[in-house]
């Protein structure tokens, strides 16, 4: 337990962004999140190929609903992660102000 309080203590930054994740991800959710990510990269480029083979319109879109409903499960995996971990820490630490970041995020994926 010692060693995830020091784990969480650290910093790590987003190169794209220079946002900075004080919580790392669990081992757990990354290989979750990676597994579902590799799955629905498999069903897209499924869909590829239905649509360079003409395969039936009908078919494609039940596959894109699919391929839809996957990407939604995993941004709610994340989303639960980022409220339990980020979010209920800035909150601890006095930052109210995330909430208005989490309603912007609800928007986006909601």
């Amino acid at each position: 337990m010692a060693e995830e309080k020091t784990e969480a203590t650290e910093q790590e930054s987003c190169p794209a962004c220079g946002s900075q994740k004080h919580t790392p991800r669990s081992e757990k959710l990354k290989h979750d999140v990676d597994r579902r990510i590799n799955r629905a990269i498999g069903q897209l480029n499924g869909i590829k190929n239905m649509v360079d083979s003409d395969r039936y319109c009908g078919d494609v879109l039940t596959q894109l609903a699919a391929v839809e409903s996957a990407v939604k499960a995993i941004s709610r995996e994340v989303m639960r992660d980022h409220l339990e971990t980020c979010v209920v820490e800035q909150v601890q630490e006095g930052n109210v102000e995330v909430v208005d970041e989490v309603m912007d995020l609800f928007k986006k994926f909601y």
